[in-house]
C-alpha cells in the first residue's frame, strides 16, 4: 500500500483541508484512497454505516475520496469532557475515561495495536492512504506517547509532507524549528513543505522559498492561498473564527448558543451554505437579542453546559425568548435540556445527581453507561409530513415522555416530529422543536420546510423546498477544493 504523511507546524496548519484535498486529487487519478489519522482530539463526530464512532473529518475526507466513512480511517478518537479527563474511543466503540498522564499507562500499547491493525485492514482494501498527523510532530515533552505523526510515517515508510501556516507570521522559523527537532529517521520521511494560507504577492514571497529549500534541502511542493474553509475544523476554537452567513443577502439570522462543551457543530454547515440565513454563534454570556431561531446544540456534558446556561442568566433569556413567541430548536444534548429534568446517577459526565432542565418539554432524561451510535432513515410528521431524513444518532442519554398524553399542564400538545417517536418532539405552535438526530439540516426539501416557517413570521415568502440535499453541495465544494489546491502543488516528488 502507498502512503503519503501529512503533519503540520502547528495545530490549524491546514492538515485536515490538505489531506481532504489529497484524497479527492489521488481518487480523481484512479487510486483506491483511504484517509487516515491514528488517533484524534475532537468533539466533531461521526457515525459510520457499521455503528462505529469517528472524527467528523475523517468522515469528510472519506467522502473526498469517493468510499464511505469506516473505523479504520481514525482507530482511536479522544473526546474531551471539561474537566481534564476525555472519553475514549477506541475502534469506534467508548472504552472508558481518562486523564493526561493516565492515556499513556492505559491506553497507548492499546492504541499503537488498533493503529496497526486499523492499517493492515485498510492495505487490503485500498491501494493508496493519505495519513494525517495531530498538532506538531516535534512537541518536545509529548514524542514519546505520540501515536499520530512520525511513528506512523516510520511504520509505513512513508513520504511526509510538511505544511505552515504563513497567516500566523513567522512560518520559516516554524518550518526550519520543526525539521531541527524532528530525529534523523524521521527528517529524512520529510520530501515536501506547503506553506498554506498565503494572502499576499507570490513574487514577494520567493526569495524566502529559495533561502528554505537551500537550507533545508526540501522542495517547496507549493503555496496555496488563503481559502475560506469551507469544511469542518476539528475543534469549537474554529467557531471563534467563523463569520455571520448570509452573505449580505440574510434575511432570517439563526443563533446558535456556543455551550462550553458543544459537539458535532458540522451540524449547522447546511445552514451556513444557505444565501438567505445568517448563522451567528453565541456564548451563554452574551445578550440573546431577538433571533429568528435558537438553536440548543450537542455537547459533550450536557448537565455541566446546562448548569452553566442557567449560572449565565441565558437559560431566563431563552426562557423569555419562547414566552415571546420565539422558535428554540434542540438538538441531542441541547434536546434533553429542553426537558423537565436530567439524571446522571452514576456521574458519567462528571456531575451526579437529579437537575432541573429549561421545563420547555415535558420529558425527563437519564444518562445511561451505554451510548446509542447508529445511523437512521425515517420519515417526517413535522414541518411538512412524508419528507425523507436522514441523520445519524450519537447519545447516552435516555429519554422519555413524561405525561403519555403528550399534553403538559399548560394544555399544550406535543407531537412527534418523525416517525419513529423516539427521535424528536414539536409543540402544536411548531415553535419547539427537538430532536436527536444529528444531521437533520443536511435534508434539503426539511431544511427549506423548516427556514420556511420562519421566512413565513416575518412575511416573508416560501423558498422552494424540491432541493438536493447538502451531500450533493459538499460534493462541488470538494471538487472546487481539490481543483484549487492541485493548481497550485507539484505532488511528484511525494508520488514518484
Amino acid at each position: 500500500m502507498k502512503a503519503i504523511m501529512v503533519v503540520g507546524t502547528s495545530s490549524h496548519a491546514g492538515k485536515s483541508l490538505i489531506t481532504t484535498a489529497l484524497c479527492r486529487i489521488l481518487s480523481r487519478r484512479g487510486w483506491r484512497v483511504a484517509p487516515f489519522k491514528g488517533q484524534n482530539m475532537a468533539l466533531n463526530s461521526y457515525v459510520t454505516a457499521s455503528g462505529a464512532e469517528v472524527g467528523y473529518a475523517q468522515a469528510v475526507q472519506s467522502w473526498a475520496a469517493g468510499v464511505p466513512p469506516q473505523v479504520e480511517m481514525n482507530p482511536i478518537l479522544l473526546k474531551p469532557q471539561g474537566d481534564m479527563t476525555s472519553q475514549v474511543i477506541l475502534k469506534g466503540r467508548p472504552v472508558g475515561r481518562t486523564t493526561a498522564s493516565q492515556y499513556y499507562e492505559k491506553f497507548f500499547d492499546l492504541g499503537w495495536q488498533a493503529i496497526q491493525e486499523s492499517l493492515t485492514r485498510l492495505s487490503q482494501d485500498f491501494d493508496f492512504v493519505v495519513c494525517e498527523g495531530a498538532g506538531s510532530p516535534a512537541e518536545i515533552n509529548l514524542k514519546h506517547r505520540d501515536l499520530t505523526n512520525m511513528r506512523v510515517a516510520k511504520h509505513l515508510q512513508a513520504p511526509t509532507v510538511l505544511v505552515a501556516d504563513i497567516d500566523r507570521g513567522g512560518v520559516f522559523a516554524h518550518i526550519v524549528g520543526t525539521l531541527e527537532l524532528l530525529d534523523p529517521d524521521e527528517r529524512a520521511l520529510v520530501k515536501g513543505i506547503i506553506i498554506n494560507k498565503f494572502r499576499g504577492q507570490l513574487e514577494l514571497l520567493q526569495p524566502g522559498i529559495e533561502w528554505l529549500q537551500e537550507r533545508t534541502g526540501i522542495p517547496v511542493l507549493g503555496v496555496i492561498p488563503w481559502l475560506e474553509e469551507a469544511f469542518p475544523a476539528e475543534d469549537s476554537l474554529s467557531l471563534m473564527d467563523r463569520n455571520p452567513g448570509g452573505n449580505g443577502q440574510a434575511e432570517v439570522t439563526v443563533a446558535v448558543i456556543r455551550l462550553p462543551r458543544i459537539s458535532n457543530f458540522t451540524d449547522f454547515d447546511p445552514l451556513e451554505s444557505e444565501p438567505s440565513v445568517r448563522v451567528v454563534y453565541l456564548s451563554p454570556k452574551e445578550t440573546l437579542g431577538y433571533p429568528d431561531a435558537v438553536i440548543l446544540p450537542g455537547t459533550k456534558t450536557t448537565i455541566a453546559d446546562l448548569l452553566q446556561l442557567q449560572r449565565s442568566g441565558m437559560a431566563e433569556s431563552l426562557q423569555n425568548y419562547v414566552a415571546a413567541g420565539g422558535t428554540i430548536m434542540g438538538i441531542c444534548g441541547g434536546f434533553q435540556m429542553m426537558g423537565q429534568f436530567l439524571a446522571d446517577p452514576e456521574g458519567l459526565e462528571g456531575h451526579e445527581g437529579r437537575f432541573q432542565g429549561l421545563g420547555m418539554f415535558p420529558l425527563r432524561t437519564v444518562i445511561t453507561q451505554q451510548k446509542i451510535a447508529r445511523q437512521r432513515t425515517v420519515s417526517s410528521r413535522f414541518p411538512q409530513e412524508g419528507l425523507p431524513v436522514s441523520g445519524y444518532e450519537l447519545h447516552q442519554g435516555r429519554t422519555q415522555l413524561i405525561l403519555s398524553e403528550g399534553q403538559d399542564e399548560n394544555g399544550t400538545k406535543f407531537e412527534f416530529l418523525f416517525d419513529d417517536r423516539s427521535l424528536g418532539v414539536v409543540d402544536n405552535s411548531l415553535s419547539l422543536w427537538g430532536t436527536y438526530l444529528h444531521g437533520v439540516f443536511d435534508n434539503g426539501p426539511w431544511r427549506r420546510a423548516w427556514l420556511n416557517r420562519l421566512r413565513q413570521q416575518r412575511g416573508l415568502g416560501s423558498m422552494p423546498t424540491g432541493i438536493p440535499n447538502y451531500r450533493e453541495q459538499r460534493e462541488a465544494m470538494l471538487n472546487a477544493l481539490a481543483d484549487t489546491i492541485e493548481s497550485h502543488l507539484d505532488l511528484e516528488p511525494l508520488l514518484k
